[in-house]
């Protein structure tokens, strides 16, 4: 059996059991951070913990960490708290996280740029699947890019191309990042990740319920990829009528190319607390506790419920081989 990088290391693909594809522990600005005068690192790490207990404890096994660049990502600070919950897996991810360019880090360098050369995004991803994240010896278990509204920007573009090259050289999976409500960029993203090669099979275009519009879905499922329907608990539509959109594609025989989530976090800077907080759906549990039981009493099979949660996932995170 094919094993799966996670923070404490790598465990056999079929011991990840009921898994949340689309998560994030913190999405931090660090520079803003460091400096804030409020920041209590012992206080987010012990919420940390105690969310992955809770979560846990109503049967979820793994959740994947989609937290990259451009999302304040800090491998050490998830490694201390995985140490602490050890009975929970938590899979790292490498990529770039942009709408518009890429970070100044890459900007000089690469195709195209001043000063030319090979990618170093691709470089990078590579050393972080094969070696480790920094010197914490953390190799993360899958590739994350994003489109947003400002749509297929030249920097996005060559995250795209990156995670691409990375993952035909290392056979590790692809999730994304799309509108909500999305445009056509699941389609693009497809498209452009084709265009370097990929099975469109090993990538899981994300956000994908952020629309009902179930001629998109066929669209992306004709090309081969995976739904993520991973906005469950924000966003503008009700849970009945994201359910009936699930349930609708299992009716038509797509459960096997669905996986569920949140996008969720215990900690995130982006936005004013008493916002966030408003937002009473938005957290890990909500699968679990509402979205499951709703999901049993509208028709949903158990044996569909199954594939989502925990077939489907370790399909995707055990990848394939390079080529």
């Amino acid at each position: 059996m094919t094993q799966v990088n996670t923070v404490r290391g790598p465990v056999e693909g079929g011991d990840l059991g009921s898994t949340l594809m689309h998560e994030h522990v913190f999405v931090l600005s660090p520079e803003i951070e460091k400096t804030a005068a409020q920041w209590d690192e012992e206080g987010v790490q012990a919420l940390a913990v105690q969310r992955l207990r809770e979560l846990k404890d109503l049967g979820i096994d793994t959740i994947v960490d989609l937290t990259v660049i451009g999302l304040g990502r800090f491998i050490p600070r998830i490694v201390a708290v995985a140490e602490r919950v050890p009975d929970i897996n938590i899979i790292a991810a490498t990529g770039v996280y942009t709408y518009n360019d890429v970070p100044m880090f890459f900007h000089f360098r690469g195709p195209g740029t001043v000063l030319g050369g090979p990618e170093p995004m691709t470089e990078l991803f590579v050393r972080e699947i094969l070696e480790g994240i920094g010197d914490t010896g953390v190799r993360a278990g899958i590739l994350k890019c994003a489109t947003d509204t400002p749509g297929i920007t030249p920097g996005v573009e060559r995250v795209l191309r990156a995670v691409a090259q990375a993952h035909r050289m290392t056979g590790t999976p692809i999730t994304t990042h799309t509108p909500t409500p999305p445009q056509p960029w699941g389609l693009e993203q497809q498209r452009i990740l084709a265009d370097e090669g990929v099975d469109l099979g090993q990538v899981v275009i994300g956000h994908s319920g952020g629309t009902l519009d179930t001629g998109y879905h066929e669209a992306v499922l004709a090309n081969g990829s995976y739904l993520g329907f991973d906005h469950f608990g924000i966003g503008t539509f009700s849970l009945a009528e994201r359910i009936e959109s699930v349930k609708v594609l299992c009716q038509r025989g797509h459960a096997g190319r669905i996986v569920l989530s949140h996008d969720a976090m215990c900690h995130v800077d982006w936005f004013p607390p008493s916002l966030a907080s408003g937002w009473k759906d938005w957290r890990w549990t909500h699968i679990p506790q509402d979205v499951l039981p709703e999901m049993r009493r509208s028709g949903i099979s158990e044996e569909d419920i199954a594939t989502m949660m925990t077939d489907n996932p370790r399909r995707i995170l055990e990848g394939c081989d390079p080529y």
